[in-house]
């Protein structure tokens, strides 16, 4: 094979995309996300780049998923999943970054070049690639961009369709560990559907059932796949799925889904004549990895339940079988949140178990919650997973209960380890883990709601000239820069009854985002804009252009 790149392959192709020269492209931790319209080059440069990877590492296959998950429908994205069905190496972020802003054929070929031999990869090593996409219009043309990415490359490739993020990661996993005895499943969507509808049948035997779920599929490739689940799970758990007009141009994410509940705080209007009061209902994201519940009281008020609640819903649950399984010594169960997550679960959890608070972002998360035995991460906006380290997994497999009950607590624990996509934050694979809690617990949305009582917050952001001189410390509760300004956050936090605010610089635009909470809704809202004042006047905003709501 080749020890050197094909250069007039890559050049021949590379002119077919060209880069658009007025964007700079950036790979953050949702990958490249942007207009749909200008990827091209990107995605016929991701191609060659999972190739690349794939071969620094041995041959073993490399993921890549095109999606923009909650965007808005123009928008599309790119993103690469290494081995284990995790994230993309930090360092290679960097790397993509670079290649996919090279001006010209001849300077990508140079970046390439120059990436072979910065991480030393041996090209006469194979080249596997399995890539998917959501629903979107731009999907099929910027896969056949990818497809030449490959082809330059010479990689082996897999063509997974029309599938959930999820899914893929799903997918890249089994295929790395077919055969050893690490095996994830069976590398199908089959695999996937058999997989956690077996798990959740076992989990919730000789349980009542629950009422039927209303999903909201958010118009997206969550559609497709809540129905394929919907046939598997038969009568162990209806799924009404709404919101599922996969082809209507202009409806995805659009007044539906995840993120429009969060950010909202209500209903969607699709859902107004279906919701009844003291029904349940869940809204998955347009790449189905978010997941928010929600239910109407006997009055028909609507209530939210997001990451925070799923968290403590979760965490508590499993720390009960481990207790119940004698095994509360041996494994240690943890939480991960980072400093959105609302006052009052911080403290809800902190009661049962270690809390740990991490700077926003999933990488963050996920790699602190690989520190515990049991590690639960839940977002607020409803992004989240639960891993178990393989030591905790075998020691789950070689276990011997001494009483039925442990044996119970034992096989439950084992069927959630079946259940749960611990690759990444997967709505489907959540939303059949909360309805195990729920069975188990025979709670109500207003039960599960009772837990702890939310903290009533407020979010806002603030344009600034220029967020680098916002820096941060203290997993983002604390300002460092610019001087001064903590001490006067701190002042006025002191004034509020339950009061807490932080102020965060935006990884993506020149905007802080504040958040605050107290005990009344008037005094969070409050908070919220004198903090924003501060802010806006620290960066030395005009005060002729000054937002009216900033106090």
């Amino acid at each position: 094979m080749a020890s050197s790149l094909p250069t007039k392959l890559i050049q021949s192709l590379s002119d077919l995309h060209p880069k658009p020269s007025h964007i700079h492209f950036q790979y953050g931790t949702a990958g490249f996300r942007t207009l749909g319209s200008t990827l091209d080059s990107v995605l016929f440069r991701v191609g060659i780049i999972a190739a690349l990877r794939s071969k620094k590492l041995d041959g073993r296959t490399i993921g890549v998923m095109v999606t923009a998950s909650h965007n808005p429908e123009p928008d599309n994205g790119v993103k690469l999943v290494d081995p284990r069905g995790e994230m993309l190496e930090a360092a290679w972020e960097g790397h993509a970054t670079t290649i996919s802003n090279a001006s010209t054929s001849s300077d990508l070929i140079e970046a390439l070049e120059s990436l072979v031999q910065t991480a030393k990869i041996d090209l006469s090593k194979p080249a596997n690639v399995v890539y998917a996409r959501d629903t979107r219009p731009s999907g099929p043309g910027l896969v056949s961009a990818l497809e030449d990415g490959f082809k330059a490359m010479s990689a082996t490739s897999r063509n997974a369709g029309v599938a959930t993020t999820p899914i893929l990661h799903y997918l890249v996993k089994c295929i790395n560990t077919k055969g050893t005895k690490y095996s994830y499943g069976d590398d199908s969507e089959e695999g996937y559907y058999r997989k956690l509808s077996t798990s959740y049948k076992k989990l919730v035997a000789g349980k009542a059932v629950q009422p039927p779920l209303i999903v909201d599929c958010a118009n997206g490739v969550g559609a497709l796949a809540a129905e394929q689940l919907n046939e598997y799970l038969g009568d162990a758990l209806q799924l009404v799925l709404e919101n599922t007009s996969i082809t209507t141009p202009g409806a995805l994410n659009n007044a539906c889904g995840a993120d429009y509940v969060k950010v909202s705080q209500k209903l969607p209007p699709s859902l107004s004549s279906v919701l009844k009061p003291g029904q349940r209902a869940c809204s998955l994201d347009g790449d189905a990895d978010r997941l928010i519940y929600y239910y109407l009281d006997d009055r028909g008020v609507f209530h939210m339940l997001d990451g925070d609640k799923i968290a403590a819903l979760v965490a508590a649950f499993i720390v009960e079988l481990v207790k119940v399984a004698g095994l509360e010594d041996q494994i240690k169960v943890g939480v991960v949140q980072t400093a959105y997550a609302n006052g009052a679960s911080t403290r809800y959890l902190q009661e049962r178990l270690p809390v740990k608070c991490v700077p926003t972002g999933v990488k963050h998360l996920h790699h602190a919650a690989e520190r515990y035995n049991v590690g639960v991460y839940f977002e607020a906006n409803g992004h989240g997973t639960v891993l178990f380290s393989q030591p905790t997994l075998d020691k789950l497999t070689e276990y011997q209960p001494s009483t039925p009950a442990q044996s119970r607590a034992v096989e439950h624990l084992v069927s959630l380890t079946e259940l749960i996509n611990q690759t990444v934050g997967d709505a489907l694979s959540d939303m059949l883990l909360v309805e195990v809690v729920l069975a188990h617990k025979s709670y109500s949305g207003e039960e599960w709601n009772s837990l702890y009582v939310d903290l009533p917050n407020r979010l806002a952001k603030v344009s600034v000239p220029n967020r680098n001189a916002f820096r941060t410390e203290d997993a983002e509760r604390r300002l460092v820069s610019p001087p001064g300004l903590q001490t006067k956050i701190d002042e006025l936090i002191n004034r509020y009854q339950g009061g807490r605010s932080f102020v965060r610089p935006s990884g993506t635009e020149d905007v802080v985002r504040v958040y605050a909470e107290a005990a009344l809704r008037t005094q969070a809202d409050e908070l919220a804009m004198r903090v924003s004042g501060l802010v806006y006047d620290e960066a030395g905003g005009e005060a002729a252009s000054r937002p009216k709501e900033f106090l």
